[in-house]
This record gives structure tokens, C-alpha cells and sequence, in this order.
């Protein structure tokens, strides 16, 4: 049994178009700002309430972000983010690529970091179907805790596994502190960091079925 998981925010989904175009709706012209200010408290709010459902979380790192930035909330703007999480962009790249890993025989799950109801939203613009999903909300945790690496492979018991993910931090580093094979899909760049647990690295999704069966 051939398993490919994935995170979905920011490998498939562009998370930064979600998370700039949200906060421009409520300041417009400093959604880029916040932007970068959220990236600054997102871990941090996770870190303080793993239990947290994600709501709470884009809430939270969107309130702080604000304080930042001297942005003045309306009382309900910090919802602006889960309210239209299901409606941001899926990479062009995504069908192609992962209808490629299907036809050769992978199954597809995802590991992420959001709620069940979010991530179900998500999944109706996903171009292609996954065979499981592990949520933050499921195992009471965010990564770069190893519960959603642990949980799936207890419960699906792969006997191949590759993990792709764009995140450094929330994702290669907990694969390869489990020893689990994986692809860094750096879309933004990033410096290489430890050639230990960068395996496979590419700029996006291009040819995603042989940087996996390389893994």
C-alpha cells in the first residue's frame, strides 16, 4: 500500500493569497503587512492552545497581527479568515501532478493543520479525491507534533509512505525526525536548511510522481 500525504494550506492551496486577500478586506491596502505580521504570530498561537480548533487560531494570529500593524478590528472581523478559507485558490499545478501519483497507484491523504468542517469546504475545490484526512481537530495537536504523522500511521498502517509538504517547519522537520521519506515543495524560496531533512526539494508540483518514487 503506496501512501502520499500531504499538508493542504500553502502546498496545495495558496495559503498566502487567502491569508493577504482576507486581511485586505478589512484593511484595505495593508494586507500584504498583515500578511507578514500573522506569519510572525501563527505558530506561537498554536503552540499556546494545541486544542484550539483552527478558527480560534487564524482568529488569534490575525488579532495579534493587527496590534501590529495598528489595525483597528471590527467585532467580528478576526472571523474574516475562516469565513473564507474555503473559497482560497488551489495551485494551478495541483490536478495534473497529483492525478499523475493516482494513475500510478498512490493513494493520497492529507495532514493538516484545520478543522474538520474547513477542511471539508476545501476538499470540494480540490481537483482530485483523497483517501484519508487527519485534522488538528482529530488529533488534538498542530504540527510539527509528530499526532497527525503518528495517528495516520496507525490507523492506515502504510507500507510505503512519502510526505510532501511547502512547510520547513510544520512539516519536513517532524517527517524526518520519524524517518518518514518526504518532499519540500519550496514555493517561496526559502534558504535549504539541514540537507538532512531536506530528501527531495522542488520550486512546485512539476513532476511530483518521480521526486516522490525517488524518495
Amino acid at each position: 500500500m503506496r501512501w502520499a500525504t500531504f499538508d493542504c494550506f500553502g502546498t496545495l492551496v495558496d495559503w498566502r493569497h487567502g491569508i493577504r486577500t482576507g486581511a485586505d478586506l478589512i484593511a484595505p491596502g495593508r494586507g500584504e503587512r498583515l500578511l507578514a505580521a500573522y506569519n510572525r504570530h501563527e505558530a506561537a498561537v498554536q503552540a499556546e492552545t494545541p486544542a484550539s480548533r483552527y478558527r480560534h487560531v487564524l482568529a488569534e494570529a490575525l488579532r495579534r497581527a493587527c496590534a501590529d500593524e495598528e489595525v483597528a478590528l471590527g467585532a467580528d472581523d478576526a472571523s474574516v479568515l475562516a469565513t473564507t478559507l474555503p473559497y482560497w485558490p488551489v495551485f494551478p499545478d495541483v490536478g495534473a501532478e497529483l492525478s499523475a501519483l493516482r494513475a500510478a497507484g498512490w493513494r493520497l491523504a492529507l495532514l493538516t493543520n484545520c478543522d474538520r468542517d474547513l477542511i471539508a469546504e476545501t476538499r470540494r475545490r480540490l481537483p482530485v479525491p483523497f483517501d484519508a484526512v487527519v485534522t488538528s481537530e482529530d488529533v488534538g495537536a498542530y504540527k510539527p507534533s509528530d499526532a497527525h504523522f503518528e495517528a495516520f500511521r496507525c490507523t492506515y498502517e502504510p507500507t510505503t509512505w512519502v510526505h510532501v509538504a511547502q512547510s520547513y517547519f510544520h512539516d519536513m522537520v517532524p517527517a524526518h525526525r520519524l524517518d518518514i521519506p518526504r518532499v519540500w515543495i519550496n514555493r517561496q524560496g526559502d534558504p535549504p536548511g539541514d540537507e538532512k531533512v531536506v530528501q527531495q526539494v522542488q520550486r512546485d508540483l512539476g513532476g511530483l510522481l518521480a521526486a516522490v518514487e525517488r524518495a
